[in-house]
């Protein structure tokens, strides 16, 4: 069957994907998630970050590397190069249910920030009108989307910046009427890690839920223009600002606040600003959130429809999804993906709590095989590179070897949690029926080997 892989347009500049990745990356898992990892780790939950960064340095870098070798083709397809179109197949479907999971665990969250404004609305009504307001954005053109998401990813990063300097101030006693209470919330309460160095290990399985959705520059490579030259760039500057959004955020909350006060029912945001006596705090930390959401939720349904349409192309997924509309957006993958979030939405309408925990270790757990593969990839394709990088990999094939064993360990704490135990499941129970639907799909012909 024929690519349909060009007719995307390459319309996304630098600025554009580097801002999508972030919008994927900067959701929940910083501004609400945050109070879980400190009540795992406390002060010293910063390690797990800068760990994970470290991660997903190498994971970047080797995107960017494949980039270099094959140009104009995305991260599914460096991953069937390298092992065929069967795991392929099964990682692009589980990539897709993992980012369908987070956009209806994002517009869920959406509808429930709302409701802080209208309260009288049903959640299920607000949630809905987020993913109608999210699928609206996605039928535009490629350049549209891409400038709609970077301003849209934009206020939240300038709102983690000034939460960052105001947070200094307060921190160092700088603002007037205020004192410092450096460094005493570091000192007390138990100290830097209260919970002992192996809590940083524990906190490692929520910071996964944080920083996925990064790999999605994975997925630009078919509509940026210049790829294989940009990237290395975007991914060097890209890992910096993930990892300091997180870690000094964090930082300045543990030390104007005692980690173990911290309330998971209110994001760690929101009381810092409170208890510095803000006025109107709430109504901008609301605001923020609900950017955020709509920011990571955005660009899960471009994750999704990309990947679907990149499946369709190589014949993974029905033909139709390959589909492009004038605008060069993947019409019918992103009408599937509309129709799975409405209804996903409707789900508010029964147990929302219930919801989110078997969600949300779904993306974690998913994006730990992706990463994974990712790395296998390269070091089985590093061999037969049809040309020499321009960008290689630090410390290869080390470094890549180290990662792989890193994500494989976090990835058997996913599995023995037994608070994923249900999250998990689901991910193991639709990944075995991927895996034996691919062994039908895929049988190998007579006097044909499967690769």
């Amino acid at each position: 069957m024929k690519s349909d892989s060009s007719t995307l347009q390459k319309k996304l500049l630098p600025r554009h994907i580097s801002f999508m990745a972030m919008g994927g990356v900067i959701g929940t898992g910083i501004f609400k998630g945050s109070s879980e990892t400190v009540s795992l780790a406390g002060p010293g939950v910063i390690f797990s970050y800068a760990f994970a960064g470290l991660l997903l340095l190498v994971v970047m870098g080797a995107i960017a590397e494949m980039a270099t070798v094959y140009p104009g083709r995305n991260m599914k397809d460096f991953i069937r190069e390298a092992f065929g179109e069967r795991i392929s197949f099964i990682l692009g479907w589980m990539y897709c249910f993992m980012w369908l999971a987070v956009c209806v665990i994002e517009v869920i969250a959406a509808g429930s920030f709302l409701q802080f404004w209208l309260p009288d609305v049903p959640l299920w009504v607000l949630s809905l009108a987020s993913a109608a307001f999210i699928l609206a954005i996605n039928r535009m053109s490629v350049a549209g989307y891409g400038e709609f998401e970077f301003w849209l990813a934009g206020i939240k990063i300038a709102m983690i910046i000034v939460f960052i300097l105001l947070g200094a101030a307060m921190l160092f006693g700088l603002l007037p009427g205020t004192s410092a209470p450096f460094p005493h919330n570091y000192r007390d309460y138990g100290g830097f890690f209260p919970n002992g160095w192996t809590a940083i290990f524990s906190a490692l399985l929520v910071v996964m839920f944080s920083y996925g959705g990064s790999e999605l520059i994975g997925l630009t490579l078919s509509e940026a223009k210049d790829a294989e030259k940009v990237l290395p760039r975007v991914v060097k500057s890209f890992i910096l600002r993930v990892v300091l959004f997180y870690t000094l955020p964090i930082l300045i909350i543990c030390g104007l606040i005692p980690w173990n006060s911290l309330s998971e029912q209110t994001s760690p945001f929101v009381q810092v600003l409170s208890s510095a006596g803000l006025q109107g705090a709430a109504h901008l930390m609301n605001f923020i959130l609900i950017t955020a959401v709509l920011s990571a939720a955005n660009s899960g349904i471009y994750g999704a429809t990309r990947m679907l349409h990149s499946m369709a192309a190589g014949g993974e997924a029905p033909a139709k999804l390959a589909r492009i509309s004038a605008k060069g957006v993947p019409v019918n993958s992103l009408i599937l993906c509309g129709v799975v979030l409405i209804l996903g939405s409707m789900l508010a309408v029964f147990n929302q709590a219930g919801l989110f925990r078997l969600l949300m270790a779904v993306p974690g757990f998913v994006v730990l095989l992706v990463w994974i593969t990712i790395c296998l990839s390269q070091l089985k394709l590093r061999k037969r590179y049809p040309k020499a990088p321009s960008f290689k990999v630090w410390g290869f094939p080390y470094i890549t070897v180290l990662t792989v064993i890193g994500l494989v360990v976090i990835a058997l704490l996913f599995l023995f949690d037994a608070q994923n135990r249900i999250s998990i499941g689901t991910c193991l129970a639709v990944l075995l029926l991927l895996i034996v639907w691919s062994l039908v799909r895929f049988r190998p012909r007579s006097g044909q080997s499967q690769q």
